[in-house]
């Protein structure tokens, strides 16, 4: 059955602001937010492409595909695309995550036809010659080196990797230098053709624009995708499940001055009501300097320099726990306060001060977020992409205003009572870290 170009409005703040959507005949959705009273515009290509959709032959392609598409595509060299934006004042860049990917650049409203033609021109007309895959190719093992010397981001992945094992969650994105060395130009180009096609990507533009004038640009810089097909399917993944029930622990000795800690948790989908009361939840636990964590293990014992909690959500599953950077001789003890305290808060809540200041600081950084081009065009880019619509800023504060302390002991208790996933990287006994996360 063909499609036909549809357009509609997805929101009208009132204020000026409003949010289009058009989706063409090749299923590629184009969303725009005219922002009255700026002179920028953020444009980005979301795609629906991340390191989960890899097979293990593919691990570290999507990241790998990032950044060969500024190497050049059809139209323009490498040097000719970073020029383009740059001699306007822009800024361009990208990231690979679980599960999407991104370009985006910002510019003045002036030059919104040039930044939609280079982000467009980059998703659609790579050129991906073998010279410049390999020579990306050292520059990506390079990376990988470089995020093998910060345990404070290691550690993540060390997290990600005991708590979902074998599944392409627990795969690291830059993906490893085996895989990185092993990957061919003809697999390469398969990912590209094969992955970013049009009904699985959303244009997004945020500022000073014109819904039309963006459609206009946006088909005219896409001309292979006029008669693409549509994405394959997601490649599933499977929660991990633990055979007796009790903690997973990874640990990875190295010789460094500190101790990285991560205690987690499965936590919530994208598409789960709750996450309202777990973002709560976690700006209350460890989300700034007056958290219940922060003030515990830092303020009153000066246990760590660096400490707070983290949730992280996927299509269906997600990641909630505790990151703490110390001496390695307090490693024990910063393990029994964070559990210590992740269990208080999953038999008793949070007190009403704490949610007062948690909602606050949710409602807050929401808000004063939206202050940005950039940050708009991401909202509108990431909930078309991963939820097919774009939930009005008032939509979302009431639903944050509407969690109670009841919401947030439940969730806390549903997802903080069970045994923790513990990572550790740094000069660590391991039999030790094994031991004490045994008794938790």
């Amino acid at each position: 059955m063909s499609r036909r170009t549809t357009t509609s409005t997805l929101l009208d703040e009132g204020d000026g602001a409003v949010v289009r959507r058009t989706t063409l005949t090749n299923g590629l959705r184009i969303v725009t937010e005219h922002v009255p009273g700026v002179r920028s515009v953020a444009v980005g290509a979301w795609v629906g492409v991340g390191s989960r959709d890899e097979t293990r032959q593919q691990l570290g392609a999507a990241h790998f595909l990032e950044h060969l598409l500024f190497k050049g595509t059809k139209r323009r060299s490498a040097w000719e695309i970073s020029a383009a934006i740059e001699s306007v004042g822009g800024d361009m860049n990208a990231f690979t995550t679980k599960e999407y990917t991104c370009y985006y650049a910002r510019v003045l409203d002036r030059d919104m036809p040039l930044a939609v033609d280079v982000v467009c021109d980059l998703v659609s007309e790579g050129a991906l010659n073998s010279a410049d895959i390999e020579s990306e190719r050292g520059v990506i093992l390079e990376e990988i080196a470089m995020s093998e010397d910060d345990a404070s981001d290691g550690v993540h992945d060390l997290a990600m990797s005991a708590h979902f094992g074998h599944t392409p969650l627990g795969r690291p994105i830059l993906g490893t230098i085996d895989s990185i060395s092993a990957l061919s130009s003809r697999g390469i180009r398969s990912f590209y053709r094969g992955r970013y096609v049009p009904s699985n990507i959303v244009i997004a533009v945020a500022g000073n624009v014109d819904h039309d004038a963006v459609v206009r640009r946006v088909r005219k810089s896409l001309p292979r995708f006029a008669d693409a097909p549509d994405s394959p399917p997601q490649v599933p993944v499977g929660r991990r499940a633990r055979r007796d029930g009790s903690a997973s622990v990874s640990v990875r000795h190295r010789p460094i001055e500190q101790a990285n800690v991560v205690l987690a948790h499965t936590g919530l989908s994208r598409h789960d009501d709750r996450r309202y009361s777990l973002a709560v939840l976690n700006a209350a636990l460890g989300g700034g300097m007056s958290s219940r964590l922060f003030q515990s293990i830092r303020e009153e014992r000066g246990l760590a320099y660096s400490v707070y909690s983290f949730s992280t959500h996927f299509a269906e599953t997600g990641m909630v726990g505790v990151y703490a950077g110390c001496l390695p001789r307090k490693v024990d003890e910063v393990m029994s306060i964070a559990r210590d305290t992740l269990g208080q808060v999953a038999d008793l809540g949070l007190t009403d001060e704490e949610m007062g200041r948690g909602r606050g600081q949710v409602v807050g950084q929401l808000v004063l977020g939206q202050e940005d081009t950039g940050a708009r065009m991401s909202r509108i880019g990431k909930s078309e992409l991963l939820y097919g619509r774009v939930p009005a800023i008032d939509e979302v504060l009431d639903r944050i205003d509407a969690v109670t302390p009841d919401d947030v002991r439940e969730v806390a208790s549903a997802l903080l009572s069970q045994p923790p996933t513990v990572a550790v990287i740094g000069p660590v006994d391991a039999d030790r870290i094994a031991d004490r996360a045994a008794a938790m």
